[in-house]
């Protein structure tokens, strides 16, 4: 049985459906203590003073104490116009403090409890200054200044592909359109807050950690922190409720976690709690772009001009700039052909949360934008929104984009023509007229998305032998709900010829994996999987040799089979070569190729012209994602990106309030994500062409829908709003903001 592409349970479901994962909240050690962090209420501040003297029973610790240790790095390169303006993030508040949340004081205790208790007590004077919250208004000339190191709160510009050529373009171009777009601010609110256990033994620390990148944690840590050799610094994660790139940081939390258990001598335990998450963890988006896409007669394009302000926050969070620079730039263009294209970003800080990649990391902006341009030119010149964008997408292959990135394979266009039929594009017309009986508005988008996928190059994998007759499957990269613990044992099992249930599984233990870059970029199955392979043909290779021995045969007659090395009548199993000598292996995959994941997405939505009130009707799509190794995880992967992408569309926005940096959607009363019941069936047709990227042929699956949902949306809104002169909207699409538009709209058309 070939085990590949085969939709097997989940192994790890099990555990989790009965109650019986391990997540860092279900571990204590003995002699634990607890911690809780004295946070900032203020946006922007100075310090004026740190009063502990009413807190008995607990420890508080203030920067005065941590002032010798490092500094939280910036983890990301990315080659700016000027050097990058990077100012220091200690683990708690030097003098000011720069958004609401900033760790002011580390108070730990004997419980949770008494920990939350003492924290109250400590007193802290503050003498607020002027906050500012949007990345344009930071900005702005008189701006508030949040770092002395950085003037006019702008930490570099970013510039990418050929101005001049746009321009040239842009002049000879027979239709232009422009658009500016706000990305808005996500709050994450993964299942799991963040949590981890710190202690420090024999000279070694160890962080417990919910956590999706620990080898770069460990080395962060490590190298800048406490600027100890990596072999003293233990990082491990159990079960994790889910990261989508947020929990790849380094935060303060781990440094004093790790710097109080050595100080205390004794282990500390920290979880966050949902209040907490909301303006201390990392948080995603938040740009506004101006964008130009020209067109000739034909409607082929010709030039795109992006012009974007990055939101970084208050501090330059580890994978920050990132967002806004390299990965939007890998995939800018998407699959369409278009010969000239620039980009210029500028990054501000400004006092908010950091920012941090999430799911997607950029793409998922780049891909809104060109989309809803597209949709723009469509509208407005007269073309067929699905024949614009099939007239203009890659057809020959390998193509290298204008900013560089080489597209090994695709069947854009024809996904766009399976898209059509697999959603009926055909009956809308008869929907919509079924909606306007009712009273109701009805809308189609149609829009492409184009991923990038890889993440950071290079994986290492590992395969050892155990003495009761099973395999260990190590590798760098990091589950945290994408179901590696089956996907992984599919592709060995079918290379060793043994079933899955043979293999266990091992991550996130830099003790035990001996490198790896994590999670992150949809690359688990691209850089893992491709080591995995390259390790488990190494074993064959060696238990072939070993076999031909045994076996008392030349190695040119050895062949393997259903998990057995045979030569002529003779047989040996492979598990039965590794009790007689050692076939275990270790590779370090270098590999620094990315792969294309792409796919037309086709939405419905009926609005409510008297309440705003928008359904999302019906949502169909045609994804490729090359080569599957289990069709029901890819499906999973690809619906809870589109419920996030769903959600940034129509519900969620992140609001700070501009006079005093507040945060105003600070609790999931404030904050709405989407439910169960804002999503309607989501309908994905799977039709891959493979990759020559990796051995596998696997294209990455885990941030697609995030990056194809939101302007599908929105340009299904617009449709259905377009009747009333409604030209753009801003995501989010709430009630209250469609019918302000519509409102807006209807004034406008009773002018004269």
């Amino acid at each position: 049985m070939t085990f590949v592409g085969q939709s097997l349970r989940r192994v790890e479901d099990e555990r989790f459906l009965t109650g019986c994962g391990t997540f860092v909240e279900d571990v204590d050690l003995p002699g634990q203590l607890w911690a809780c962090v004295v946070r900032s209420p203020h946006a922007h501040a100075v310090i004026e003073r740190i009063d502990t003297s009413g807190v008995t029973g607990a420890s508080v610790f203030t920067y005065a104490d941590i002032a010798d240790l490092g500094l939280l790095p910036c983890a990301t390169a990315v080659a700016t116009v000027e050097p990058m303006l990077v100012p220091p993030r200690p683990a708690l508040a030097n003098a000011r403090v720069r958004h609401v949340g900033d760790p002011v004081a580390f108070v730990v205790a004997d419980t949770r409890t008494a920990a939350r208790d003492a924290v109250e007590r400590v007193l802290v004077d503050y003498r607020p200054l002027p906050p500012v919250v949007d990345a344009a208004a930071a900005l702005a000339p008189g701006a508030p200044l949040l770092w002395d190191e950085v003037p006019g709160n702008l930490s570099f510009q970013f510039r990418k592909g050929d101005p001049g050529a746009v321009s040239a373009a842009m002049a000879r171009a027979a239709h232009v359109v422009e658009l500016e777009l706000v990305n808005n601010r996500l709050v994450i609110a993964p299942t799991e807050t963040r949590a981890a256990i710190g202690r420090y033994e024999s000279g070694t620390f160890h962080l417990f950690v919910t956590a999706a990148s620990v080898h770069a944690i460990r080395d962060q840590l490590a190298a800048s922190v406490f600027r100890l050799p990596k072999e003293q610094v233990l990082v491990s994660a159990p079960d994790v409720g889910g990261g989508f790139g947020i929990k790849n940081a380094l935060y303060p939390e781990w440094v004093m976690l790790l710097w109080a258990a050595r100080h205390l001598g004794r282990p500390i335990k920290w979880v966050e709690d949902r209040a907490e998450d909301f303006v201390s963890t990392a948080q995603g988006r938040d740009n506004l772009t101006t964008a130009r896409l020209g067109l000739d007669a034909e409607g082929r394009f010709v030039a795109l001009d992006v012009s974007t302000i990055a939101n970084l926050g208050a501090y330059m969070s580890g994978g920050g700039p990132g967002s806004s620079t390299n990965t939007p730039a890998n995939a800018m263009g998407s699959g369409y052909v278009i010969p000239a294209i620039a980009m210029d970003v500028r990054a501000a800080f400004t006092n908010t949360v950091p920012i941090d990649a999430y799911r997607g990391a950029g793409k998922p902006e780049a891909n809104y934008m060109l989309e809803r341009l597209i949709d723009l030119a469509a509208r407005r010149h007269g073309f067929d929104p699905a024949d614009l964008r099939r007239r203009n997408m890659i057809s020959a292959f390998p193509y290298t984009k204008a900013l560089g990135s080489v597209v090994d394979c695709g069947r854009f266009a024809a996904t766009i023509d399976d898209a059509v039929i697999f959603a009926d594009r055909a009956g809308f017309a008869a929907r919509r007229a079924a909606s306007e009986r009712h009273g109701k508005l009805r809308g189609l988008g149609l829009c492409c998305f184009f991923e990038t996928a890889r993440g950071a190059p290079n994986e290492g994998a590992e395969i050892r032998f155990t003495t009761d007759a099973g395999i260990e499957l190590l590798v760098g990269t990091q589950s945290n709900g994408q179901g590696h613990e089956t996907s992984y044992p599919q592709i060995v099992a079918d290379l060793l010829g043994l079933p899955p249930s043979t293999f266990r599984y091992v991550q996130a233990d830099t003790e035990k994996v001996r490198a790896g870059n994590g999670h992150g970029g949809a690359r688990s199955m691209h850089m893992g999987g491709a080591a995995m392979v390259r390790a488990a043909r190494e074993v064959i290779a060696k238990g072939a040799a070993a076999a031909a021995l045994l076996l008392q045969a030349k190695p040119n007659e050895i062949r393997f089979e259903n998990g057995c090395f045979v030569a002529g009548e003779r047989t040996i199993a492979l598990l039965d070569v590794a009790r007689e000598t050692t076939l275990d292996t270790y590779v370090w995959n270098l590999l620094d190729v990315i792969t294309f994941p792409n796919g037309c997405h086709i939405a419905e939505v009926e609005v409510d012209p008297e309440t705003g009130v928008v359904k999302l009707d019906r949502y169909h799509g045609v994804d490729d994602y090359g080569t599957l190794i289990n069709p029901m995880l890819t499906l999973g992967q690809v619906h809870g990106g589109l419920a996030q992408g769903i959600g940034q569309a129509m519900l969620e926005n992140t609001v700070y309030d501009p006079d005093s940096g507040q945060l105003l959607s600070g609790t999931l009363m404030d904050y709405a994500l989407p439910a169960s019941s804002d999503l309607p069936d989501l309908n994905i047709m799977l039709s891959g062409t493979p990759t020559n990227a990796n051995p596998l042929g696997v294209k990455g699956a885990g941030q697609a829908g995030a990056m194809a949902a939101p302007q599908t949306i929105i340009c299904a809104i617009l449709d259905a709003l377009a009747p009333l002169g409604v030209t753009h909207i801003d995501m989010p699409a709430t009630a209250e903001r469609v019918w302000r538009a519509i409102q807006t709209a209807c004034v406008k058309g009773k002018q004269p």
